[in-house]
């Protein structure tokens, strides 16, 4: 994707947030997760897109970029939005929770991530500061969605290895465990199920620049509702709808959405020469 945008035109960064990809994981993450605090919440993720924006205004010269965020990223990437208006020039959030709803089936109440003794609290004793992820975990929720009994139907195998590989590769530590898994902070998830409750922690009113919804019919993560608030609640948003899309549109292959949706984000930002990834 970050190819796509940059062969229309694009100067393209992509962001890691600490404890993700190549940045360094916080010490914590070289400790036992057991009942720890969950790591890299919103504030922190904010803080980092932050740092980040600096840098590119000071390399570039420019003072405004515009964010694309996938799923949690886009639950960051507007709250960095909605704090620093001034510096966003254009923002795309795709298959991000927002907290239209109480209820969701799969982050929500009675999932995993609810403390069972604590209801309406995070499942700290289960997921603490930091979770593992291996290769399997990362298809899961993306098979279930594909509505087709060969996936390679509707993803290229390469991408989905290349995805994969990248995962572990991330982590250097990955390869000491068997079967190998990735660290990641358990922040986001703990974020995700605050949302997926009907919490919020930034308000999409404060969007006040040009923002892009986009939901995928076969999302599993965000919510209907949750796209239509972020568009009636945002002073310039418009909502694209790709029916038959999963979540993970833009490593599916061209004819499952991929197009409509690389189509609808170049569309939009077409006035923009900055482009942040996430």
């Amino acid at each position: 994707m970050a190819a796509d945008l940059a062969a229309a035109g694009h100067l393209v960064y992509i962001l890691d947030l600490r404890g993700y990809g190549q940045p360094s994981r916080p010490e914590a993450m070289a400790h036992p997760a057991i009942d720890a605090a969950p790591l890299i919440r919103t504030n922190d993720a904010v803080a980092d897109i932050a740092a980040a924006v600096d840098a590119i205004a000071e390399w570039s010269g420019d003072t405004q970029v515009s964010i694309v965020g996938w799923a949690t990223g886009g639950h960051w990437a507007a709250a960095f939005a909605a704090e620093h208006p001034q510096t966003v020039e254009r923002l795309v959030l795709y298959n991000t929770l927002y907290g239209g709803s109480n209820e969701h089936k799969s982050p929500g109440h009675g999932s995993p991530l609810e403390d069972p003794l604590k209801p309406g609290q995070f499942n700290i004793s289960l997921f603490g500061a930091y979770r593992f992820n291996t290769r399997a975990s990362l298809f899961t929720a993306w098979d279930n969605s594909i509505p087709a009994p060969d996936k390679t139907t509707w993803r290229d195998p390469r991408v989905a290895d290349a995805y994969a590989d990248a995962a572990l590769a991330s982590d250097e530590t990955s390869v000491t465990r068997e079967p190998p898994s990735f660290r990641s902070p358990s922040g986001a998830m703990a974020d995700s199920f605050e949302l997926a409750i009907g919490g919020r922690q930034w308000a999409a009113a404060a969007l006040t620049m040009p923002v892009m919804v986009v939901r995928s019919g076969r999302d599993f993560w965000s919510r209907t509702q949750d796209a239509r608030d972020i568009v009636a609640e945002a002073p310039r948003a418009e909502l694209v709808r790709i029916p038959e899309a999963t979540h993970f549109v833009h490593l599916d292959r061209a004819d499952a959405g991929r197009d409509v949706f690389l189509e609808a984000i170049l569309r939009f930002l077409m006035p923009t020469v900055q482009q942040v990834g996430e």
